[in-house]
Formats: structure tokens, C-alpha cells, sequence
């Protein structure tokens, strides 16, 4: 088993080395500049890595970026291997980053609160207290409320 330290390491060389490869080394036209490398995990005995990735586009283009990815894994795995040095290189293996989806799920959860906001604000703009502005008893009305009850 490897320390977390060097599967760290390992980890941020692959996504250096694959985003690299794919920015320069790739003539697929599936991917390009459109695919952004966005988190690499290690296992911790090394032998599996899990690559994150965004595709700027619709679902089309998500979808012939995840068959590049598929199809360049290969050329992708002996670059990472020539680069780290190790007596096994890790597997890769791709898996499209839902961080786009959970963003443009908390802007329209933010955007409801902000419109139920401001129906409240509307509504409470003319509205007066219920009962008085201050419904605190001050120190000399405590005696006479004690007169008028009798005692």
C-alpha cells in the first residue's frame, strides 16, 4: 500500500500528463479544446486511477468526447507510464464530471429563493405590526398595571 502523499503526486502527474496529451498530442476531432481535465483520483495500491472530465457543448458533444476518451485510453496510459516512472501503470478510467449539472442546479435553487425573496419583501411592504412597534413593557408600566388590578 502507497502513502496518500504519493498517490497524490501520482494523481496531479496524470492530469498534467492527460490534459497535456490531449491539448497537443491527440488528433481526434472528438476531442480538443473542449475537454477540460478536472480531477484525477489514485487508487491507493496505485493500480487504478479515475480521471474526471467537463465537455463544454451539448449532450452530442459529451458523448463523442467520452468514445475519444474511450478509444485514446491506450495512448493516454503509455504517455502517463513514460511519465511517472512506476512499475505498473495505472488503468484509466474516465468518468464525466457532474459539476456543471450540480452548478446549474444550485443557480436555479438560488434563483427560486431569490424570487420567493422578493415576493415576501413585496408583501411585507405595506403591512403594518400586528400588535404595537414595541411589545416590550418599560419599567414604569409594570405600577400601573398593579394600580389598575387593585392592589
Amino acid at each position: 500500500m502507497a502513502d496518500n502523499a504519493r498517490a497524490k503526486r501520482l494523481a496531479d502527474l496524470i492530469r498534467e500528463v492527460i490534459a497535456q496529451k490531449l491539448q497537443r498530442g491527440i488528433k481526434d476531432p472528438r476531442l480538443g479544446s473542449h475537454v477540460t481535465i478536472t480531477d484525477t483520483r489514485v487508487t491507493g495500491d496505485l493500480r487504478e486511477a479515475t480521471v474526471f472530465y467537463t465537455v463544454y457543448g451539448d449532450d452530442e458533444d459529451r458523448a463523442s468526447a467520452a468514445a475519444g476518451l474511450e478509444s485514446a485510453k491506450g495512448i493516454l496510459r503509455s504517455e502517463v507510464g513514460r511519465a511517472a516512472g512506476i512499475k505498473f501503470t495505472p488503468t484509466l478510467t474516465f468518468v464525466a464530471d457532474a459539476l456543471p449539472e450540480n452548478a446549474r442546479t444550485i443557480e436555479d435553487l438560488l434563483d427560486r429563493a431569490r424570487a420567493s425573496d422578493a415576493k415576501v419583501r413585496e408583501a411585507s411592504s405595506g403591512a403594518a405590526y400586528a400588535g404595537e412597534a414595541d411589545p416590550y413593557r418599560k419599567p414604569g408600566e409594570d405600577e400601573d398595571d398593579k394600580d389598575a388590578a387593585g392592589e
